[in-house]
């Protein structure tokens, strides 16, 4: 065992990696405790961890970065373990550092257990299907993306949008709905943000009470970006062991994904592996799959855990690796529009990009409401058809439409209006966003609600509804 020996000195340094020669009996993912000795004789301790071996050769990657490392400074000892991290409810109000270490100036955890980042595989078979959406009271999330309990959900946003906002909104207002509900905690990761926006998300749930049934872990940009690799899978451990050993229903929001890749790029790039697609390692698709399949529901726990990950799309490039691949794995994703939030609409969702694969089996009779499956259908359509109609105005103009195209380019601009836009604070029940739904849709001529069966047309329909839109 390599616990027992301790390693004098270092046979090379690169970047965050450094290589020790002579080394038996190691395993891969070990971690050792680094000690270093400066000048004046004082000592400090880091971490490492084993990222590649070869014969008797490995290759650590330092948490804390190589800076003031030298070949002959070093004294490494393996402690024959992966990293883990402490667990318990006590978790739930605190927040810790990307690599699960306390960082509220409140103390060390008292574990119940000790929990492995990697985590477990699911088994596939063990999996449940989700049903259950969970409440965010956004109308345009609740109603045409809606999130279902164990689903994992991206949003992907632009740099400067405001995706920080709806993750702390999300955050303040989601609540549990149907059958099989319990405790309800949140998960919060975030990787490379500045020090403000950090404290925008603290200050927002403590102002709001949220604090104290979400567990935080900040990754920051001035941190080593090394830790930036560890801090979803320690979130995930958390939200994994509150889930299905605690019961509890578990919310994890992680930004920025694209924060994450780029540190991944980093540290394949140290590693010498050869490029993928735009720099980024080959096995992004695989990694980015190691995190996001962590959510779901398991047959026999009555705990789930849901993932909101929330990524910056460079160029506002939709087809780059990192959504592109993350489309791939995630059951939908939730798209910001920067021309829509441009006009100052907030949540500037662009509805006909945005799509939840799941909310068919968690919406309707039992869930929401009998008609959201019907009002969701017609929604998107008509809001499709008001694009439409603006493309056509604006080669003909908005005098030469008919009557129903600019009862559409009506209805277009009262949705982004009243629909898609509400306040940063205003949580919607679903019965508030089916009615307003229905309000809208009566604006258009009746007989032009052709997703949906004439009696539910007739109960809910009034053109009177659509009044107030324009008194």
């Amino acid at each position: 065992m390599t616990a027992d020996i301790q390693y004098t000195g270092l046979s090379g340094i690169n970047g965050p990696l450094i290589a020790l020669d002579g080394v038996k009996g190691a395993a891969f993912d070990e971690i050792a405790e680094i000690e270093i000795e400066d000048a004046n004789g004082n000592r400090q301790k880091r971490t490492g961890r084993i990222v590649e071996m070869s014969g008797e050769r490995v290759i650590l990657q330092v948490f804390e970065g190589t800076s003031g490392l030298s070949l002959t400074n070093t004294r490494t000892l393996f402690t024959g373990k992966s990293l883990q991290i402490p667990l318990g409810t006590e978790l739930l109000g605190r927040v810790m550092n990307g690599s699960g270490k306390p960082a509220d100036g409140l103390g060390d955890i008292f574990p119940e257990k000790y929990g492995d980042i990697n985590g477990r595989a699911m088994n596939p078979v063990a999996r449940k299907y989700p049903r259950n959406y969970i409440h965010t009271g956004i109308s345009s999330i609740d109603c045409l993306m809606t999130l279902i309990r164990g689903q994992k959900l991206p949003i992907f946003s632009g740099s400067g949008l405001s995706h920080n906002k709806l993750a702390a909104q999300i955050v303040k207002q989601a609540q549990l709905t149907g059958e099989g509900g319990g405790d309800f905690g949140i998960v919060f990761a975030a990787m490379g943000v500045q020090n403000d926006v950090a404290e925008y998300f603290r200050r927002s749930f403590e102002e709001t009470g949220a604090a104290g049934r979400v567990v935080m872990f900040l990754n920051l940009s001035s941190d080593p970006i090394i830790e930036r690799i560890l801090t979803p899978r320690c979130a995930l451990t958390a939200a994994e062991y509150l889930a299905f050993e605690k019961n509890m229903h578990i919310l994890v929001i992680m930004t920025d994904v694209t924060s994450y890749a780029e540190a991944l790029r980093e540290f394949s790039s140290s590693k010498g592996e050869i490029p993928g697609r735009k720099g980024y390692p080959g096995y992004l698709y695989s990694d980015l799959a190691s995190l996001y399949e962590r959510a779901g529901v398991i047959e026999g726990s009555t705990g789930s855990v849901t993932q909101i990950p929330i990524l910056t799309m460079p160029n506002d490039d939709i087809t780059h690796p990192i959504p592109d691949l993350s489309a791939y794995i995630t059951e939908g994703q939730m798209v910001f529009d920067r021309g829509l939030d441009s006009t100052g609409i907030y949540p500037g969702l662009s509805v006909l990009m945005s799509l939840s694969r799941l909310m068919k089996d968690g919406i309707g009779k039992g869930y929401t409401r009998d008609d959201h499956p019907d009002v969701a259908n017609q929604l998107f359509a008509a809001y499709a058809r008001t694009q439409d109609a603006r493309s056509l105005a604006s080669v003909i103009g908005e005098d030469e439409l008919t009557a129903a195209d600019k009862a559409f380019m009506k209805f277009g601009v009262q949705f982004e209006k009243n629909f898609v836009n509400q306040g940063e604070n205003e949580s919607r029940s679903i019965e508030t966003t089916i009615e307003l739904a229905w309000d809208l849709l009566s604006i258009l001529p009746k007989n032009e609600l052709d997703r949906m069966n004439d009696a539910l047309v007739n109960e809910h329909y009034d053109a009177k509804r659509a009044e107030r839109f324009f008194a």
